[in-house]
This record gives C-alpha cells, structure tokens and sequence, in this order.
C-alpha cells in the first residue's frame, strides 16, 4: 500500500511514523509520503488561503492551491482514493477502515482554518470522512486517526497475524465491541478476575467473551 498526507503541517506526523506497527507495514513494503500544500502553491509568497466569499471570520483552504499539489504529486501517474478529513463527512467506523485497507494507494487531505473551499470535496475528493461530530483545529489529528486504523489493518503491523482479526467492531464480533479483558493478579483489593477465565476450558472462556460483546454491544445501544 501506498499512503500519502497532504498537509501544512508534516512535522506534526513525526511521531506517527516512528510508531511500532507503522514500522512495521513501512519495512514490510508499504510506502507512506508528505506533500506540504505551500510547496507546490500557484500563489506568490506561499499562500494557500483567501477570505471565504460572502464574509464571515477565518480563512478558507483555496482549490487552485489543493488542485496543484495534487497535480505536482500524480501529474505522471493515476490518481488514488482522495479522502478529505472533514467534520461535514460521513462518519469513520471500522467497516470504512476495512474499505480504506484494501486500496492500493490512498491519499488523505488534511485542512486548516475554516477547512477546504468545498469544490475541494466536490471535484477533487472521492470521499469526505470525518472521525467525529466535533471540530479540530486542523485535519492532521484526524487523518492519524483514520491512518492508524487502516494502517494496523495490513499484513504484519501488529507481529502477530491474528492481531486484528477479533477485536472491538470486526467481523469475528459480528460489529460488536471487544470482550473485557484481565491480567494478573487474579484478586487485587478483593476486585477478582472472574472464575471462568482461570478455569482452562476454553470453550467455556470462548462463550462468555462472546456473550459479554454481545452485553457490551446492546448497552451501547
């Protein structure tokens, strides 16, 4: 896979990638890559914002500007997936990270400021995502978010191949949330682990973790 942030910001990612499963995926062959909005820019000076029409406050991320970075970076090649992190977009779960694991080359595109001139995510952009009905001081945050999710999703980032296979919200859950889960001791300040879990039947510890998403799943509802 191929995974490629659009940013004003790359140096906010630094700490993403030095993350043990994105090492892992990198080593393994998936390649991920920054483009900084201000490099590419038609505009003198670096700017890559304008007054938004109509009036009102902040500044709003200019098309021309997002269109020649796209440009500059696929001009020779096919374009990819182009997610815009927006709040506006609909809503990331894991089925979407799922959707987003299987493309061979993605592009996330981070805004700022009052966000994206919305012929960005009209004709520039396949999808708009957003990670929650809240607003974030620029898209890089969400964009790790979704990154994160899809990038765990991959052969080989969490060492062992099972790794994602029965967690909160997968298939092997049926969408359910994960089961609790308990270490040692088994009886800390009379809190204990419960008895079906050091029993060592495993049929038995299979059906309670499967009933206890179930429990977990209607409670959420």
């Amino acid at each position: 896979m191929r995974l490629d942030f659009f940013t004003l910001f790359p140096a906010w990612f630094d700490w993403f990638v030095g993350q043990r499963h994105v090492q892992n995926v990198v080593r393994d062959g998936t390649r991920i890559e920054f483009f900084n909005y201000r490099e590419s820019t038609p505009l003198s000076a670096g700017q890559v914002d304008d007054a938004p029409y109509g009036g009102g406050a902040g500044m709003v991320l200019r098309v021309d500007v997002v269109d020649a970075a796209l440009q500059a970076a696929y001009a020779d090649r096919a374009r990819p997936r182009v997610v815009v992190l927006a709040p506006t977009g609909r809503q990331f779960d894991e089925s979407l990270a799922v959707e987003l694991a299987a493309e061979p080359h993605l592009t996330l595109l981070c805004g700022r400021y009052e966000g994206f001139d919305e012929r960005i995510v009209d004709h520039l952009a396949d999808d708009a995502i957003s990670i929650g009905r809240y607003v974030l001081s620029g898209g890089e945050p969400a964009a790790m978010v979704v990154a994160d999710a899809v990038l765990r999703k991959l052969p080989g980032a969490l060492g062992h191949p099972d790794g994602a296979a029965e967690e909160s919200f997968s298939a092997a859950l049926d969408g359910a949330p994960e089961y609790p889960h308990y270490t040692r001791p088994p009886n800390y300040r009379g809190w204990k682990v419960p008895d079906v879990l050091l029993s060592g039947d495993h049929e038995r510890v299979r059906e309670w973790r499967i009933e206890r998403s179930r429990r977990r799943a209607a409670s959420s509802r």
